[in-house]
């Protein structure tokens, strides 16, 4: 799959992973700063630049009145670029919840449009895995919690945790997945009908799918 690597205004304290050389790397505002930073030159430049406070030369500059969030248009460019996988770094650790929550949808859109998208702030990564699985190598340690995106998820089984579930439901009205372990056993979290949200310590890396 072809990677997006997303740049937004919250905190970044650095890669999680080498950036592939065919990658499409996109500053979305605020998130500027960040390739600057970094020394990364993006191929791409937009939002409505109001985290930012200017408009860099050769940006596209949307107006503030929108639909979309500036991670939402970097989303939207990079499937339209043909983008499968897609990292959001800056998009967790800001002063704006709303806008979390709302990162948290964009991983729900990428899921619904068969695209997979991770969430990654300074010390916890994020996905969302709708009908399907992730695993984690053997070897770690520290909490992940698994929470239902949505509609009711069904036939949900978490392998090689502390607490283990075989073909269960989970709702949005219970939080019945929350402050689980990494045993050092390999891990699989998988969904029958439905998504499920993932939050693991960034120090584990990315599961495979």
């Amino acid at each position: 799959m072809k990677e997006c690597v997303i740049f937004c205004a919250a905190e970044c304290n650095g890669l999680a992973r080498p950036i592939g050389p065919d990658a499409l790397v996109i500053a979305a505002d605020g998130g500027l700063r960040h390739t600057e930073k970094l020394g990364i030159t993006p191929n791409a430049v937009l939002g409505d630049f109001d985290s930012l406070g200017f408009c860099p030369e050769g940006a596209n500059v949307f107006p503030v009145e929108k639909d979309d969030t500036d991670a939402m248009l970097a989303v939207r460019l990079g499937l339209r670029r043909g983008c499968g996988e897609f990292l959001l770094y800056g998009s967790l650790d800001g002063p704006r919840l709303d806008h979390t929550v709302a990162n948290y949808q964009t991983l729900q859109f990428l899921a619904d449009r068969g695209a997979t998208g991770y969430l990654i702030g300074n010390t916890t990564m994020v996905t969302v895995v709708k009908n399907g699985k992730i695993t984690f190598p053997a070897g770690l340690s520290g909490t992940i919690s698994v929470f239902c995106m949505g509609p009711d998820a069904v036939g949900v089984t978490e392998k090689g945790l502390f607490y283990g579930v075989e073909n269960a439901a989970l709702t949005s009205g219970f939080p019945l997945g929350v402050s689980n372990h990494f045993t050092g056993e390999e891990a699989e979290i998988s969904v029958k009908n439905g998504s499920l949200l993932v939050l693991w310590e960034r120090k584990c890396g990315f599961p495979e799918r």
